[in-house]
């Protein structure tokens, strides 16, 4: 083994080490590395200080800007995506295959993403076919703060009924082992849920506009390109925050639309949720 491999080696025993303080971020000898990322990106100040007080990581992992340490962020997740360090694989195309840019993948790599008209943008999104053609307004995220947030706003249910074995009855509360069918603009209803189910759910299946203009069920399936995709990318935004950490989420989507929706969902899905394209 070459001298590289040696202090490379003592660099990964360290680090293990250190994390090793840190329960949340293993499930029993397997390191959660998408938590870790996701805390790291957002300058976890316990994390980034504990891994700056070993000198091996900080010579590494760290420069010095006239007295002040700088963590090198980038080059830490990059090793904790493309090591697979407990076996000792020093390469990262041993992990995953995939299109790249700069030597990175493309999912990782926010420099890559899919860009398209209204993309900062809240868009309402009529799903029946009398909604075809009608003029879409779109909620600029900053410029029409006031209508967005009032369109995202938690919304009073009415019209409640529960159904048993024993049949129809009226309802005063929800209960956390109820099932609901929800009637209504979906964007508005997972806003609804947001507050009591977010980190919670373990699954989410869901057959939107497959967009060809031609299909049979009784929805909007004419939308342009760049509307589909601001109304995708609100509905995917939302569904994200409802899934727990290993929550997974599935799409059955046709041949028109596949290919950008996978792009969006490698932007948006990128804390270890499983997202999966049918």
């Amino acid at each position: 083994m070459t001298e590289t491999n040696h202090t490379e080696t003592a660099l990964l025993r360290q680090i293990r080490s250190t994390l090793s303080n840190f329960p949340e971020y293993w499930e029993n000898d397997l390191l959660r590395k998408n938590k870790l990322i996701e805390d790291i990106r957002s300058y976890k100040e316990t994390i980034i200080k504990a891994l700056l007080s070993d000198e091996l990581i900080k010579d590494t992992y760290s420069i010095d800007l006239d007295g002040v340490t700088v963590f090198k962020v980038d080059d830490f997740v990059s090793m904790l995506r493309y090591k697979n360090y407990w076996e000792d694989s020093y390469t990262k195309y041993s992990n995953e295959i995939g299109l790249a840019s700069n030597r990175k993948f493309l999912e990782y790599n926010t420099d890559v993403v899919l860009d398209f008209p209204h993309k900062d943008a809240v868009l309402e999104g009529g799903m029946t076919k009398e909604d075809i053609g009608k003029k879409e307004i779109y909620y600029h995220n900053v410029l029409a703060k006031e209508e967005r947030d009032t369109l995202l706003s938690p919304k009073v249910m009415s019209n409640i009924k529960k159904y048993d074995k024993d049949g129809e009855h009226e309802v005063a509360e929800f209960k956390d082992t109820d099932n609901l069918i929800i009637k209504g603009n979906n964007l508005i209803a997972l806003h609804t849920l947001k507050e009591r189910y977010a980190g919670k759910v373990k699954l989410i299946y869901i057959d939107p506009p497959y967009n060809t203009g031609n299909d049979s069920f009784k929805y909007n399936d004419r939308f342009n390109r760049s509307t589909w995709l601001t109304f995708m990318k609100n509905r995917l935004e939302i569904a994200k925050l409802l899934l727990s950490e290993k929550g997974s989420i599935w799409v059955n989507i046709g041949d028109e639309e596949v290919h950008y929706l996978k792009v969006l969902m490698d932007e948006i899905f990128t804390n270890g949720i499983v997202a999966n394209v049918l």
